[in-house]
């Protein structure tokens, strides 16, 4: 067997025995999110659904509000203990809250204390949520051969998508075998307690992993920093970056992610009052078709560069966001739905996301030195998905209700990708050299800290 033929052998298990963490950490985020709407009967006070349903998309955005503290303790762990260390961690602390979540009292048995405990478990979720992502895109990009690091990276943005379709997949499924009044009545815990059985299989796979090799070396010469995220901010130019990157592609990578799932769902849901299961099928449909584009996309940023997709997916959503939903609207009336259109439409939602998100690891990680790199990526993103991406649903459905016109919830992600584009096109540098033969390198940012991967 020949050298290449083994090292993407080797790439290949890495990549999988890291992705499955990912995706298992999605699993365990986004079940609130797949059952939010269902969660305003149960852990809220009956009587307004309309507000009961705001409240349970809140209680979904909380979960991001504290991401980007997580983005710091974690990334904290993760540029001075170790990549492999810090995500072990954060599958622990995910999979215990999930489960937890699946424990917990529901309004009828205990009242305010039921919203209460729901709301900590979301909070303790996004902070170990915080962590996931910096730590297995660091990991893997660390360990690609540098002309497909766009790849292979690609493929842990690939897992929040799966992670997504996953949790859709296990509530339709449980749905339909217990039927409405059991899984009402019990059945809409089980998809929380599997957590507990899948970390278990994920931990022990994540156990087998070496640690970075960048991570290594930067050890053995002593340059690891000791205050990651002071450095992070001290280290001329990274701050700068750290916000133009923020702004530009991870403020457009969150709102196209979350439009294209969350939105979907939920816009369907509320305003076109499409039943939960053939709405969260449609949706599930178009997400899981549109899984292998970020893996296509990050592998086509290879060749072609990452700048010029992200600049892409976020011209496509300023352009089609509006005749996309149009579709979905007009596919939705009380006499006819169309089950097809709405899924191919939230198709084409997840491939612009793509064309964003799956040149994004890269593209991150070439951006920021490597003894200061697990925070540098955290806080953009993290922030990105956790503020701008997180609040999405909430902020759309809310200017929906306040205007009654079906189409001023896009604006909040319109703007945001609209803002993106200008930024990364004249202040966020391209990280890829096109030139054949050429080594690919990240920015170096100070004489002292070599920024290559």
């Amino acid at each position: 067997m020949t050298s290449d033929a083994e090292a993407g052998r080797s790439m290949r298990s890495l990549v999988l025995a890291s992705s499955v963490g990912t995706v298992i950490e999605w699993y365990d985020f986004f079940l609130y999110g797949s059952l939010a709407i269902f969660f305003a009967r149960l852990f809220y006070p009956p009587g307004d659904d309309v507000a009961a349903t705001l409240i349970s998309v809140a209680t979904f955005a909380t979960g991001f509000a504290v991401r980007p503290l997580g983005s710091l303790l974690f990334g904290y762990m993760g540029d001075s203990v170790g990549r492999k260390k810090t995500f072990l961690v954060t599958l622990l602390i995910m999979g215990c809250s999930t489960a937890a979540i699946g424990l917990l009292p529901t309004f009828a048995q205990a009242g305010y204390a039921a919203p209460v405990l729901l709301i900590l478990l979301r909070i303790i979720q996004g902070l170990a949520l915080g962590g996931e992502y910096g730590g297995a895109a660091t990991y893997v990009a660390e360990h690609s051969p540098p002309g497909e690091r766009g790849k292979w990276a690609s493929y842990i943005q690939a897992m929040a998508s799966a992670g997504f379709v996953l949790s859709l997949g296990i509530v339709l499924t449980l749905r339909l075998w217990l039927g409405e009044d059991a899984f009402g009545t019990w059945g809409w815990r089980a998809p929380f307690l599997v957590s507990i059985v899948l970390v278990a299989v994920s931990l022990r796979i994540r156990l087998r992993l070496s640690e970075s090799p960048v991570f290594v070396e930067m050890h053995k010469q002593g340059k690891l920093s000791k205050s990651p995220v002071r450095d992070a901010f001290r280290i001329p130019g990274n701050a700068r970056r750290i916000i133009l990157f923020l702004f530009g592609v991870a403020c457009a990578q969150a709102v196209t992610f979350y439009t294209a799932q969350f939105y979907a769902l939920y816009y369907i849901q509320t305003f076109m009052k499409m039943p939960f299961l053939p709405a969260t099928l449609s949706v599930a449909v178009g997400a899981f078709l549109g899984v292998p584009f970020f893996v296509l996309f990050g592998a086509l940023s290879d060749r072609i560069g990452r700048k010029r997709l992200s600049l892409a997916g976020m011209a496509a959503a300023v352009l089609f966001y509006i005749p996309i939903f149009s579709i979905i609207r007009h596919a939705s009336t009380p006499d006819t739905v169309s089950y097809p259109t709405i899924s191919a439409c939230v198709f084409v939602l997840v491939v612009i996301a793509a064309v964003v998100y799956g040149p994004y690891g890269a593209f991150i990680v070439e951006s920021f030195p490597a003894n200061v790199r697990y925070t540098s990526i955290s806080v953009p993103y993290h922030i990105g998905n956790g503020i701008f991406g997180g609040f999405l649903p909430l902020v759309s459905l809310w200017l929906v209700t306040q205007t009654g016109n079906p189409y001023a919830g896009l604006l909040y992600p319109m703007g945001l990708c609209l803002i993106g584009f200008f930024i990364t096109l004249l202040w966020v540098p391209e990280t890829l050299s096109v030139r054949k033969g050429e080594r690919t390198q990240a920015v170096s940012l100070s004489h002292d800290v070599v920024g290559e991967v």
